[in-house]
């Protein structure tokens, strides 16, 4: 799984270590809240997440995809995780862009959803 946490591009964080640590943890922890509706696994195992950035204002983004295109989540997914995200102390405002490429597979999925899903 891609999941990456950087500051913006070309520079160092001026945020603390512990709290970018502490914030990239809480963030990954919301975002495990998420469940597609008709998948039992949360997106983060599900490997629906690419990337997440901090910026110095605390301003969040969050690369993700969805399972399809024709996903019938499509429009309540990105507002949930945006919701899950904004709920970490420390955040600021946060962006949620969906993203195609590359295209989701099931080679992104950890083994714990593997193991929900029973997808060995």
């Amino acid at each position: 799984m891609s999941n990456e946490l950087q500051p913006a591009e070309g520079q160092t964080s001026a945020i603390p270590q512990e709290e970018l640590t502490r914030m990239t943890d809480d963030i990954v922890a919301a975002l495990k809240t998420v469940y597609d509706p008709e998948i039992p696994a949360d997106i983060y195992e599900l490997g629906l997440i690419y990337r997440i950035e901090i910026e110095d204002d605390r301003k969040t983004t969050v690369d993700m995809t969805l399972t399809t295109p024709n996903c019938p989540a499509a429009q309540e997914l990105p507002i949930m995780v945006e919701n899950a995200v904004a709920t970490v102390a420390g955040v600021g405002e946060v962006k949620v862009n969906v993203v195609w490429d590359p295209p989701w597979d099931q080679s992104r999925m950890t083994d714990e959803a593997r193991a929900v899903l029973n997808m060995w």
